[in-house]
């Protein structure tokens, strides 16, 4: 059976201790760009709003920390991923559990989607 949750504390606790760590100051450095966010469940995985639009999604996982930007953030950072060795995908990258979380590129993605949004509603 799939575990369900309804809020980020929920589903942080699914996780061991080192990995809610992560998840919190993932969560955190999101936080600190705007206060203007909206945390909610999508696709049963914790997620931002931004102006009532998806901002990013991410998801525990046995080996690595998800974090789904969207496509046009995957295209912009790929240079990013690429020398720090990510694993990357169309709509996603994969942050290692054995490595530190890289807040400064987590930060500069999410500020990338806040600036989408904002033009798109221009």
């Amino acid at each position: 059976m799939k575990n369900t949750f309804t809020n980020f504390e929920e589903y942080f606790l699914l996780f061991p201790k080192d990995v809610q760590t992560k998840l919190e100051a993932l969560r955190k450095t999101v936080h600190a760009q705007t206060p203007e966010l909206e945390e909610y469940v999508g696709y049963q995985m914790p997620a931002f709003r931004y102006k009532k639009k998806p901002l990013v999604y991410f998801a525990a996982y046995k080996n690595h920390i998800g974090f789904y930007p969207l496509p046009e953030a995957i295209i912009h950072f790929e240079s990013h991923f690429k020398e720090r060795k990510y694993k990357f995908s169309k709509g996603a990258v994969q942050f290692p559990l054995t490595e530190n979380l890289p807040l400064d590129l987590i930060e500069k993605m999410v500020q990338f989607r806040m600036m989408e949004i904002y033009q798109k509603k221009s």
